[in-house]
């Protein structure tokens, strides 16, 4: 048996018995269950989505369990630190994630995870206390709201001028930002910013000329 055997056999039995009590154990899993539902809370009260998913909220609150078995099984045994690290590199995860907010949350319940398995259970709490109140004060950030899309077919050129002069008088910015002109009729797209949609197209539906008109509100935000 030459140096590196002995090197080997001795880093090797120096980490493989790494005593993790069940005290120990059940603290850093009650931890992380208590983060986890704290995250689940936390996703629910933030997300606006249209369609909500239950399901990765669910994942989201599970992820620190999991994690934290996994660093605490890494912390017992070099060997199983190698295999994890094994298994763990072939797996491949294809769901698109669509908002960033839901990478944000998966990073979050990922670190809660490996910060509870390494026994920093004050770090990990104020840690997600501070995600907490970075999220409620930034989701309170004052915004305006994004201009909207008057989109108006017009049966005749000489028209136009009436028709914007309206649409100015019911509008506090107004901008045509396309005009297409197809077999003589008109294609106009008018950027707006009003608080009286209903009585604009009220009064435009009373003018000669149009032949039909679209009022589309963005669904983005601008801040102030």
């Amino acid at each position: 048996m030459d140096f590196s055997d002995i090197f080997n056999k001795a880093f090797i039995e120096g980490f493989s018995n790494t005593d993790v009590g069940f005290l120990e154990v059940a603290m850093v899993f009650g931890l992380a269950v208590v983060l986890g539902c704290y995250i689940y809370i936390v996703y629910r009260f933030i997300s606006r989505q249209a369609f909500y998913s239950k399901q990765f909220n669910m994942s989201l609150a599970i992820l620190p369990v999991i994690v934290a078995a996994i660093i605490l099984a890494v912390q017992s045994s070099v060997v199983i630190s190698l295999g994890m690290v094994g298994a763990l590199s072939i797996i491949r995860f294809r769901t698109a994630v669509k908002d960033p907010m839901d990478l944000t949350f998966l990073f979050w319940a990922v670190s809660a995870g490996i910060i509870c398995g390494a026994g920093l259970g004050e770090l990990a709490v104020a840690a997600s206390l501070v995600i907490t109140l970075m999220l409620l004060v930034l989701d309170r950030l004052q915004v305006v709201r994004a201009p909207m899309l008057l989109v108006l077919n017009i049966v005749d050129l000489d028209t136009e001028d009436g028709i914007l002069e309206t649409v100015r008088e019911y509008s506090r910015y107004s901008k045509v930002k396309s005009r297409n002109v197809t077999g003589g009729r008109l294609h106009i797209i008018v950027e707006l910013r009003t608080e009286r949609g209903k009585e604009l197209l009220k009064a435009l539906e009373g003018k000669e000329g149009i032949l039909s008109m679209t009022l589309m509100e963005h669904d983005g935000e601008a801040v102030c």
